[in-house]
């Protein structure tokens, strides 16, 4: 069963989720980023920059490189073989979600964002899964 993990009061969702997969890639696994369209874009150009010191390879989801690729964006369900780590950056409930086992929730400061958040906890408590959170504020 899927382990789903909420990191909560993200200052920035974008910077906190390129510095998780750059975790995630000096780790040697790989991930799967999950958001609207335009937060894929979004995150695609700010990994690009973010670190002058760091490349995360990434590519979308779709890319005919994505099999050997370290870091998949989508903003659609898309093939994960082999990949067992989610990052969800939307504010809905990935539909496929349960084929990794584990699932990242970030989740920003602003009200919209949690309360969005508190219904995709409910979803996942409901049916059975383990959550955790991790309040970013604290750290």
């Amino acid at each position: 069963m899927t382990r789903v993990d909420f990191h909560f009061n993200a200052p920035d969702k974008l910077h906190y989720c390129s510095r998780l997969l750059r975790k995630v890639f000096r780790s040697g696994r790989r991930a799967v980023v999950h958001a609207d369209a335009a937060t894929i874009a979004d995150l695609d150009r700010l990994l690009w920059t973010f670190s002058a010191l760091d490349f995360i390879p990434h590519v979308a989801a779709s890319d005919p490189l994505a099999a050997r690729t370290p870091v998949l964006l989508c903003s659609e369900p898309c093939e994960t073989q082999g990949i067992d780590l989610l990052v969800n950056l939307s504010r809905s409930t990935p539909s496929f979600f349960s084929r990794f086992e584990r699932l990242i929730e970030v989740v920003g400061a602003d009200e919209d964002d949690r309360a969005s958040a508190r219904e995709r906890w409910r979803f996942y408590k409901d049916r059975g899964y383990a959550v955790e959170s991790f309040d970013l504020a604290a750290q």
